[in-house]
């Protein structure tokens, strides 16, 4: 494929094994990728692989469905797949099993069994239940056994696979025969006795298999299980007397110090306690599983044990051996001598005591056993003594060789159980076998382990290979060419005879003073070209084979001892004659058996026989892969290591299958999804009326690619050929996408323009349908708002006419009042000019004058009465003016006849600032003259006419003769008063004088007055007149009134009452705002009528009414008592 700048591709990573980006630049051979994760990475051209960019977002069922068949794809299908939590993946016929570490729901259920039964392979999504019904119905539709092998590293879940399968095989093959059922529970329920005493905690697994398991479920010819049979393959013996951290030993031990409380006799019969408390346990510091109840798994064995057969006293036995193991290996010896041992303590022998009880041997001939040894000589038999060492070595040999014997009972037990059908032609192989293992310390057990992972990935290439060749075969095309990659090399380099590496080792352990070095130096001069074989650096003991899966390095320090497999006579002897008759059939005495006590028997060519034996019952069946995988080393869920998964990928030869693929034709398509996914290449081939045959070979000449194959259904690509017609397909795509997206675009630009410019419009119209309607209510408004005002204005003007012109009359009323007043002064004393000459001419007239004077007095006094009265119309008329203005304003008052009341309604109610009175002797104006006054006001020529005055009747010539002679008479009388008269008369001749120039300069002062009051009512009638102008006019007018009152020494009558009268006058707001600094708070002040009048004193004054609302009356009182008594300190009112 052809990486070009914006490519999709996988690159390397070490902590992400394979990481996707896209390329930013191409040099040459070298290409500079930008990672998902932001890196810049630079690399060859060579090692990069491209990315599918139309993968599902869910992965494929089937990786041989991937475009790009190479590890990054079938990494990301994977971890893409369990992220999803489907666990399950096909590769071709292979299923690859991931390790959830977590229970599915509904994932194993009988629903689910059913919907499997019958389905073809591909149809259903991938399971287990998919490969086992293909496994069955071969089986009985070609009458050919198949096999079912579970492969993976420890941890990745062989042992639930394994029954998943057989659930799912007894769930097909089961009937309702009670004896039928019997061997499918028998089936089903030997797996717990097996794990219990075959499997063990390690590094990498809490349950994993220390032993190699193939079971064999028979079937008669109506396909229902008939029989059944377990064949196990080099158990991990040395486990039970050397453990590491942080592993176990074997689940059984620790199952049987754990024994329920309903079990505490057998614990006190086996004299048992805390795992702690014995040596072959207590290496390891882990005695408990997390998630698991010892004691609840030791009661699921023993039903186990039940339902295969084993018997109440045969498991007693077996718990007796497991039992004396534990104590066997708590047994220590001492040094006694130069050579020799002897137990340890008091505690060395009571454990001593325990075994030889618990296997039912002589105690004194189970100590010698362990602590010496025969030596057989042609001349007799010579008793050595072992030192501590060889002791401690005979007990643990004693241990793994029970122990072995015990599991290869339980084995042949379970087989005799559950029954095996000689008569049976057809089994289904279930082979569940360690995978490829390597640790820090690999030894005997490793090689071993590894040898039968290379002999199965063999067999696995070669099935792949033979599948890809079938493939081939149907479709008819060319396969000739292919190249198979096979590890025939590492077997030969272990397995080959004589030369290789157990041949080897066989040949070094029949020599009694070989060591192990001795073998590895064998190892070093035999293996030295060999490309498999490695010689690590300054390495003594420790050789390398590169294996299929990677590179091992092995330690053999313990290969010589590990690979002898002979019964110590001794021992053989002691356990033969034990009064258990379970113990003693482990261990037949010598003449039954087969080959001579102490023969050497090599472990590694046993178990070199046994899995050839292996593999030729897996190359008589028809094989099915299944590939565990384990997503993470800490056996936690939802975590999925990419390193590890690929590592696990290699080691099951599932990356090797798709290299296998990948030489032939790894991508293959039917016609129809070939032409459906690059027809678009050659569009005119769908035109054509053609086969599709060839119009898939029509676009592959097209585009110009070669070496592909048509087959009769499928056509077959090269590696990278699907890459490349893919990247062709997107170059085309991204072409005819731009040209799609310029029209798209520019019709959904059209039609947002139509849309917004509709809506513009729309709402356009309906704002300027709002804006005229509120155009229009405002015009409506503003029109009815001018007539109000228009109404309201000269209903104002008005009122301000009405009240000034009240105001002048008023006024002028007044001022005519006073000039009628200073007329009749002046002819007053024109009069007593006259008089006082006819006083002097005739002084016979006293008498008359006297009179005169009486009568004058007369007329006083009722002048006095006059006031008193005038007082009394006064205080009437404050009430009447008090009810007046309860009344609203816009309430139209009665017709009165006095133009008093007109006023009242029409006038505002100006505040004016006004002199309060408060001594106790106040003169009042009488409320009747007061009233013929304002009547009278209308008639401007008749209002002097209508004063009272005390001497009114004395104005007319006719009546003076008479009088004359009055006072003549009275003279007479009053002589001797005369003279005090003539200095009365004299000093009212000099008041008169200074009162008549006052008179004058009054007038002048009534006539400014005048003037103020004709620039008042212009400032009225102009509202935009300057405040300021109005207050200076008013101050001068107030200061005027009260130099007249002082000039005319009048007395300023001021009444205040609680109810707002109607205004004469009306100060503007302005005002009041111009004279709050004053503090003189009045809302309402009027000047009602103003008139002189006399008191009784004789002296005059002007009186007008002033009206106060009653909430500022006292603070006005108080500020006008200050300013006039500040002006007028003599003055009482």
């Amino acid at each position: 494929m052809e990486i070009t700048v914006g490519s999709h591709v996988w690159v390397e990573d070490q902590e992400l094994a394979w990481v996707d980006g896209v390329v930013t630049s191409v040099n040459g051979n070298e290409a500079e990728v930008e990672t998902i994760n932001g890196n810049q990475v630079t690399t060859k051209l060579s090692k990069l692989y491209p990315k599918d960019m139309e993968a599902p977002d869910t992965g494929v069922d089937d990786m041989t469905k991937l475009s790009y068949l190479h590890e990054p794809a079938v990494l990301h299908n994977l971890a893409t797949r369990y992220g999803i939590k489907e666990i399950y993946t096909y590769c071709g016929n292979i299923l690859i099993a991931i390790n959830p570490f977590q229970a599915i729901s509904h994932l194993y259920d009988t629903e689910l069994m059913d919907s499997y039964k019958g389905a073809q392979l591909g149809d259903r999504s991938p399971h287990v239940f998919a490969i086992t019904d293909v496994a069955y119905r071969a089986m009985n539709n070609e009458g050919k056994s198949n096999s079912i092998l579970v492969s993976g590293e420890s941890g990745a879940g062989k042992t639930e696979t394994t029954k998943m399968v057989m659930r799912y095989l007894a769930y097909l093959g089961g009937h309702a025969a009670a004896e039928a059922r019997t061997v499918e529970r028998k089936v089903l329920e030997s797996n717990p006795v097996l794990e219990a005493f075959g499997n063990a905690k390690t590094v990498r697994n809490n349950n994993s298999s220390r032993f190699g398991k193939f079971v064999e479920i028979q079937f008669d010819a109506c396909g229902q299980i008939s029989g059944a049979a377990i064949r196990t393959y080099l158990l991990e013996k040395s486990r039970v007397c050397q453990i590491s951290e942080p592993e176990r030993n074997y689940h059984c031990f620790y199952l049987l110090c754990a024994a329920p409380p309903k079990s505490c006799q057998e614990i006190e019969k086996y004299k048992l306690g805390d795992p702690k408390s014995f040596h072959y346990l207590n290496q390891s510091s882990c005695y408990e599983l997390v998630g698991v109840d010892d004691s609840h798994d030791y009661l699921a064995t023993k039903k186990a044990m039940d339902i295969v057969g084993i018997s109440v006293e045969e498991q007693d036995a077996i718990f007796r051996i497991v039992a004396a193991i534990l104590h066997l290996g708590n047994i220590a010896f001492a040094l006694e001598g130069e050579d020799s041992s002897v137990l340890e303590d008091d505690k060395a022998k009571f454990h001593l005591q325990v075994t030889a009880e618990l296997l039912m041997c002589d105690l004194e001939a189970l100590e010698t056993a362990l602590c010496k040894r025969n030596m057989v000589t042609p001349e007799e038999v010579i008793k050595r003594s072992l030192d501590p060492l060889g002791a401690a070595i005979s007990r643990d040999g004693l241990a793994k060789t029970i122990y072995a014997r015990l599991f290869d009972w339980l084995v042949k037990k379970i087989n005799v159980s559950i029954g095996q059908d000689p008569d049976s032609k057809c089994l289904i192989g279930v082979l569940d076998i360690y995978g490829f293992e390597s640790f820090k310390t690999s030894s005997f057990e490793q090689f071993c382990i590894n040898f039968t992972n290379e002999k199965l990935q063999q067999h696995f290439n070669q099935h792949v290979f033979k599948m890809e060749q079938s493939v081939y075969q149907e479709e008819e095309i060319d396969w000739s060419y292919i190249d198979f990659v096979d590890n025939q090399d590492v077997l030969d380099l272990i397995e080959k005879k004589p030369g290789g590496i157990i041949s080897l080792l066989d040949e070094t352990c029949m020599f009694p003073k070989s060591t192990h070095e001795t073998f590895a130096q064998k190892l070093y001069q035999t293996f030295k070209d060999h490309k498999r074989f490695v010689k690590p650096k300054l390495a003594r003991t420790e050789f390398t084979i590169v294996h299929y899966a990677g590179e091992v390095q092995y330690q053999c320090d313990q290969f010589l001892d590990k690979n002898k497999d002979y019964i110590v006579p001794e021992h053989q002897e002691l356990l033969s004659t034990s009064k258990c008759s379970f113990i003693a059939s482990l261990f037949p005495s010598l003449n039954a058996e087969t080959p001579k006590s102490g023969k050497f028997s090599s472990i590694g060519s046993r178990f070199k026989l046994q899995l050839q034996q292996l593999m030729d019952i897996l190359n008589s069946t028809e094989p099915h892969y299944i590939r565990c995988i384990k997503p993470n080393s800490d056996l936690r869920p939802e975590i999925f290591e990419n390193v590890s998964v690929l590592q696990q990928l290699r080691s099951g030869g599932v990356l090797e299958a798709i290299r296998v693929k990948c030489e032939g034709y790894p991508t293959n398509r039917i016609f129809s999804e070939f032409l459906e996914r690059f027809s678009i290449l050659v569009p005119e081939v769908l035109k054509e009326n053609v086969e599709e045959n060839v119009a898939c070979k029509s676009i592959m000449e097209k585009v110009g690619l070669s070496n592909y194959q048509i087959g009769k259904t499928k056509i077959f690509l090269r590696a990278g050929q699907m890459a490349e017609l893919d990247g062709r397909k997107a170059k085309l795509l991204g072409e005819s996408a731009k040209v799609i997206q310029k029209q798209v675009r520019s019709r959904i630009a059209r039609k947002c323009y139509v849309r917004i410019q509709t809506a513009s419009i729309c709402i356009q119209t309906v704002l300027r349908g709002q804006l005229a309607c509120e155009s229009l209510k405002f015009r409506k408004r503003t029109a009815a708002a001018v007539k109000i005002q228009k109404s309201a204005r000269r209903k104002s003007a008005s009122r301000k006419y009405t009240n000034i012109k009240s105001s002048a009359i008023v006024v002028q009323t007044g001022i005519r009042a006073m000039v009628a007043r200073n007329e009749f002064r002046s002819k007053m004393q024109n009069h007593s000019a006259t008089i006082q000459a006819a006083t002097e001419e005739e002084e016979k007239d006293s008498g008359k004058e006297e009179e005169d004077i009486g009568k004058e007095e007369k007329d006083n006094g009722k002048e006095e009465k006059d006031v008193g009265k005038e007082e009394k119309d006064v205080g009437k008329e404050e009430k009447d003016s008090g009810k007046e203005v309860e009344e609203p304003e816009d309430k139209e008052p009665e017709k009165q006849p006095t133009v008093e009341v007109q006023e009242k309604e029409e006038l505002p109610d100006p505040p004016v600032a006004v002199l309060e009175q408060n001594k106790p002797d106040k003169t009042y104006v009488s409320p009747d003259k007061e009233q013929e006054v304002t009547e009278e006001s209308n008639e401007p020529y008749h209002i002097v006419e209508e004063i009272s005055s005390p001497i009114q009747d004395v104005l007319t010539a006719e009546e003076l003769p008479s009088e004359v002679e009055q006072l003549k008479v009275l003279l007479i009388g009053e002589k001797k008063r005369a003279d005090e008269y003539q200095k009365k008369h004299a000093e009212a001749q000099e008041l008169s004088e200074q009162r008549r120039k006052k008179l004058e300069e009054t007038e002048k002062k009534v006539h400014q007055l005048q003037e103020s009051l004709n620039r008042l009512h212009q400032v009225q009638n102009q509202p935009l007149h300057p405040l300021l102008e109005l207050i200076t006019l008013i101050i001068r007018t107030t200061l005027m009134l009260h130099q007249l009152a002082q000039i005319l020494h009048f007395q300023l009558q001021v009444v205040i009452q609680p109810t707002t009268l109607v205004p004469v006058l009306k100060l503007p707001r302005c005002m009041l705002k111009m004279l709050q600094p004053l503090k003189l708070q009045v809302l309402r002040t009027v000047i009602r009528r103003g008139h002189l009048m006399t008191t009784s004193d004789g002296s005059l004054c002007f009186c007008f009414i002033l009206s106060i609302d009653d909430r500022y009356k006292h603070n006005f009182s108080r500020e006008l008592q200050c300013r006039h008594a500040k002006h007028n300190p003599n003055s009482y009112t």
